[in-house]
């Protein structure tokens, strides 16, 4: 009778279960990601009320390159369209998108929450109460001009005291703190918040109209400043995030096995937080209050192509900012010749989508 002996991998100890490692980024994903992208962006200049050939506008984005000089058969008047007015605000989008989508995903990896959202958490409030502040005192950033450098650094201020006090009031009473508790703790910071901006706006109602405006979610940018302003906040939230994606998987095993694994878990949520926070703040300071984008797309890349955080957030960037940029298409000429606010559409799209992860995360909120 021949004895069938078993090899243990070296270096596990005997009895120890062996743990699978998360599946990575595939090529194809990323590539899909970057078409999409891509097409985004020449939906979101193509499309508008005066339509340009999508083949000609592709050439176009194509001489924007250096020693590229194709003939696209486009007038001056097209191309200025194109290159002034419209692919800054497809440029600004993807952006936005990209950022609200990858704050999102960390805020879902941080608080091992799937319904943790820039806007559940409050962070979105924060960053928009200190924008309001902004406006009615200094009467900065309006529909139509550029936004100012302080902008994004006091959204940011308020971003980072929102999250904070929601994660305050989340642990409030014990150390455990429940997805259902975080997010009630949100919805509590968001109203405090959301008071204290209507009395601002009471006080000053000179401001009503521009910050209403605002909050309604808007990409209307004044040629490439708005962009140019956001593109260093995008940078660095992007490169902090992706380089500890990760840690976000090992912080879901929790937080005894992290520390075993040689992780710092408090050090590695705060800088996270603080990461995805100015990367709301940059989104919300240019766009204003665009939500369900941090929801959307991170549960639909993780249905799709896969639940590790490696896989999740790239591609919530990518995904994030067509998304965006699409969804803006849609707000320029599903009414034409008005345009329909963005955070309208995404609201729209949203709100059924979020019915939909809520009763998916039924047993982690029970």
């Amino acid at each position: 009778m021949r004895q069938v002996v078993t090899q243990r991998p070296s270096g596990r100890p005997e009895g120890r279960p062996a743990v699978a490692r998360p599946a990575g980024l595939r090529p194809g994903w990323l590539v899909a990601g970057l078409v999409a992208v891509l097409a985004a962006l020449v939906a979101g200049v193509s499309l508008g009320p005066v339509s340009l050939p999508p083949g000609s506008v592709a050439v176009e984005l194509l001489n924007l390159l250096p020693g590229v000089g194709l003939d696209s058969g486009l007038t001056e008047r097209e191309i200025a369209i194109i290159t002034e007015l419209r692919l800054p605000r497809a440029v600004l989008g993807l952006l936005v998108g990209g950022l609200l989508a990858l704050a999102g995903g960390a805020y879902q990896g941080v608080f091992r929450n799937p319904l943790a959202d820039p806007y559940l958490l409050g962070v979105a409030a924060g960053a928009g109460f200190a924008v309001t502040v902004v406006i009615t005192i200094g009467g900065a950033g309006g529909a139509n001009t550029g936004l100012p450098v302080t902008v994004p650094l006091a959204a940011f201020v308020g971003a980072i005291g929102a999250v904070t006090l929601t994660y305050l009031l989340g642990s409030a009473g014990g150390r455990s703190r429940s997805p259902a508790t975080l997010i009630l703790a949100g919805v509590a910071v968001s109203a405090f918040l959301s008071a204290g901006q209507t009395y601002l706006l009471q006080r000053n109602a000179d401001s009503i109209q521009q910050v209403y405006a605002w909050l309604l979610g808007r990409l209307a940018t004044a040629g490439w400043h708005d962009v140019w302003l956001v593109l260093p906040y995008f940078l660095l939230t992007a490169v902090v995030v992706l380089l500890h994606r990760r840690e976000l998987d090992v912080l879901s095993v929790g937080d005894d096995e992290a520390t075993s694994l040689g992780l710092h878990p408090q050090r590695s949520r705060y800088l996270l937080i603080a990461a995805a926070s100015l990367g709301t703040a940059a989104a919300v300071s240019a766009s204003g209050l665009i939500g369900f984008v941090g929801i959307i797309v991170p549960h639909a890349v993780r249905l799709l192509a896969g639940s590790s955080y490696r896989v999740i957030l790239p591609l919530s960037m990518l995904f994030g900012g067509a998304f965006l940029a699409l969804t803006d298409v849609v707000a320029r000429t599903a009414a034409a010749p008005e345009e329909i606010p963005i955070g309208v559409v995404t609201a729209l799209l949203g709100g059924p989508f979020f019915v939909l992860v809520l009763r998916s995360a039924r047993r982690v909120l029970g």
